[in-house]
């Protein structure tokens, strides 16, 4: 609540907050592009996770080129580029590192209640339906995204310094992204609110953002706390995810 109140007071402008957010992801890949040309090692990397953060990127940058094209859109498509590189090194060069025996998480069973929810609760403005379905799709597929990286993590125990570095990062880029829509609500914008439609589709759009914070807020806690301890050895109990 003071890290909203400050933003509040601090950033005039609360839209450029999404745009720090969406930054701030893009940095946390290059951390992951780090890891994989300097340690030329895949390990404590869900493949699972990085596809499903393509599938999201490519759905929203399609939408956005239908509804919308701002700075958001060339954010996602160097995020997605950058994405689109880790999978094919974990696909290809530093497939042999890759732990797949631990990212075990299914991607279509992540992916199907996305859909069966964005076909009951999406946008109500008047682009075509299927764009609207589709946005929906991208922002509930973005809640959860996370899940089979922090399955992997739990299953693993320990937890590989640059894959921490970069899950806290992704945590830090949802609580902006949280804070933007919570403050953008609070101000009472009316281009947010036209641009939301109405029914239970903002609703769940705020919910979505607070899901995927909350989800990886365990994570951000224990990471804090190893560093804070100062041993930087990340140490996840059974039933983080």
């Amino acid at each position: 609540m003071q890290c909203l109140l400050l933003l509040w007071f601090v950033v005039e402008d609360h839209d450029t907050l999404f745009i720090l957010s969406e930054s701030v992801h893009f940095m946390g890949i290059g951390l992951l592009a780090y890891k994989l040309i300097k340690k030329r090692a895949a390990g404590g990397l869900s493949l699972r996770t990085q596809e499903l953060t393509a599938a999201f990127l490519l759905v929203r940058l399609f939408c956005s080129f239908m509804m919308e094209y701002d700075i958001h859109t060339l954010l996602d498509f160097l995020t997605l580029v950058a994405t689109g590189w880790v999978i094919f090194s974990l696909r290809g060069p530093l497939k042999e590192s890759y732990q797949s025996d631990l990212d075990v998480t299914n991607p279509l069973l992540v992916a199907a209640p996305c859909l069966l929810m964005a076909i009951i609760a999406h946008p109500s403005t008047r682009h075509f339906i299927l764009f609207r379905i589709l946005w929906a799709f991208c922002v509930y597929l973005e809640a959860v995204s996370v899940l089979p990286q922090l399955r992997m993590m739990q299953k693993a125990k320990v937890v590989e310094k640059f894959t921490a570095h970069y899950v806290f990062v992704l945590g830090l880029s949802r609580f902006i992204s949280c804070a933007h829509w919570i403050l953008q609500i609070l101000d009472g914008d009316k281009y947010l609110w036209q641009a939301l439609g109405s029914g239970l589709w903002p609703v769940m759009v705020l919910v979505s953002e607070i899901v995927q914070t909350f989800v990886l807020a365990d994570f951000c806690f224990y990471y804090l706390k190893s560093y804070s301890e100062g041993t930087g050895v990340i140490h996840l109990p059974a039933g983080i995810v």
